[in-house]
């Protein structure tokens, strides 16, 4: 039968199982800011009941587990959308540096320098032998090939910073799957041996968040508390507790960084985190420009010599080379853009006469050259045209990219409210269960007092 020893058994397990779930209660509320904690529930079991005869009595209360509150389908989908937040963020980090290499409204870029260089011929064709208009002309042409020269110079130096920033976030990567490796193993270790791993659980989701806001991730579940993890295209970075570093090498044509994985090149495959959003600007969005850049200097280059060629100069000579003739296929044209020529008298703004040469005062060249201007001579367009429609074309894919940034910022606010809904710790909640447990404990220890009182009586008793 119960006994009054069964019944100080029945108060001492609920004084331990109370006790538990106070100091998991304390714990929630001492992580309430705690970036990446799952709060803490301590399950409390009704103990085996004990059995005499035909009779079944409670044995009391016994705290069975705490549980780290968690959906880890929630988990996943915010390791990925932080994959596209991280790119989105990167990358717009590097291409609006592009944009203000093409502001100008402040000063930059090249609608001034080209619209100032075709005024200072339309000028020249007022008075083709003025030496001072015609210095003007070299003026504003070696303007124009300056503001070529440094925005090129500017895209390549912003090109070889963005490099840098690919070689630190794989300094990055390595450093957080060495750590998420270690807790790997010991989240494992703890599993199998039947202890709850929910603290180290929650600093491995916090450092796999961090993990994934630098690059394309896949989380599988190894089993026994174990993840793998891989880059989207099934390169290993984590399997159990060993990690598997990046590395780079500088390619040996354009001397930026690629990407590899055990031997294999992963540069062109990677499409998630920052390090997407380092590579999309550096391998896409600058070549494209340098390209563009590349076009107008070149088109404009030969098609103004051609013209120049036309002509004749203030000697009645014919015109040469007004700029440096560019490489074939025009590649490095604007940042080796450069005037041929020094002396005013060489520029040919008159056209041929009767004889075949050129009048001081005629300035039918002048006004050819001028024309280019309006003319669709770099792929099709006019210079302006064709240079208001590169700016326009990054203007639209920063615009594109803020928009998604938005929509992806408003994704993980929902997410996250959603986590917090699982696994944040509600401080209205926590005190509610605080007082509940604590009036528990108070009253097993109550009963406690009781037993031993009731059985000091007991001794007494049986002393008379």
């Amino acid at each position: 039968m119960s006994s009054l020893s069964s019944s100080l058994g029945i108060a001492v397990r609920a004084l331990l199982a109370e006790q538990g779930a106070i100091e998991t209660t304390s714990n929630n509320i001492a992580n309430v800011n705690t970036p990446g904690y799952a709060r803490q529930r301590p399950d409390l079991v009704e103990s085996p009941p004990a059995v005499y005869g035909n009779m079944v009595l409670g044995t009391g209360v016994q705290l069975d587990q705490v549980t780290s509150l968690r959906d880890s389908i929630l988990e996943l989908r915010l390791h990925q959308e932080t994959q596209q937040q991280g790119k989105l963020d990167a990358f717009l980090g590097s291409a609006q540096q592009i944009q203000t290499l093409f502001n100008d409204a402040a000063g930059s870029g090249l609608q001034g320098p080209l619209t100032a260089f075709f005024n200072s011929l339309l000028q020249l064709s007022t008075s083709p032998s003025d030496i001072n208009l015609r210095q003007g002309v070299l003026t504003a042409a070696g303007n124009l090939a300056n503001a070529f020269n440094s925005t090129a110079a500017n895209a390549i130096t912003l090109q070889h910073n963005v490099d840098r920033s690919v070689t630190q976030s794989v300094n990055e990567i390595n450093d957080l799957t060495g750590k998420i490796s270690a807790i790997n193993g010991q989240v494992s270790t703890m599993q199998s041996a039947g202890q709850n791993p929910g603290a180290l659980v929650d600093q491995r989701d916090q450092l796999i968040r961090q993990l994934a806001g630098l690059v394309d991730l896949s989380v599988i579940d190894a089993g026994h508390g174990s993840l793998t993890l891989t880059t989207s295209g099934g390169s290993a970075l984590v399997v159990g507790n060993q990690n598997f570093q990046l590395t780079t090498q500088a390619d040996t044509v354009t001397g930026l960084q690629h990407v590899f994985s055990l031997g294999k090149d992963l540069t062109s495959s990677i499409n998630g985190g920052a390090l997407a959003g380092q590579l999309q600007t550096r391998d896409q969005e600058i070549p494209s420009v340098l390209s563009s850049l590349d076009m107008l200097a070149a088109s404009l280059a030969n098609s103004f010599n051609a013209q120049h060629q036309a002509g004749f100069d203030l000697n009645g000579a014919a015109g040469g080379n007004f700029f440096v003739p560019p490489l074939a296929g025009g590649v490095g044209a604007a940042a080796s853009l450069k005037v041929a020529i020094t002396d005013p008298s060489k520029i040919a703004a008159s056209g041929p006469g009767s004889s075949g040469s050129g009048s001081a005062g005629d300035n039918a060249n002048a006004n050819a050259l001028h024309a280019l201007q309006g003319q669709a001579i770099v792929n099709g367009q006019s210079p302006l045209d064709f240079y208001s429609g590169m700016v326009f074309r990054l203007g639209n894919d920063l615009a594109a990219a803020q928009s998604q940034q938005q929509t992806q910022t408003l994704v993980l606010q929902q997410l996250g409210n959603m986590r917090g809904a699982v696994s944040g710790v509600s401080l209205d909640e926590e005190a509610a269960n605080l007082m509940r447990f604590q009036r528990a404990f108070e009253a097993a220890a109550r009963v406690a007092t009781v037993v031993d009182t009731l059985t000091l009586t007991a001794i007494n008793l049986g002393q008379d």
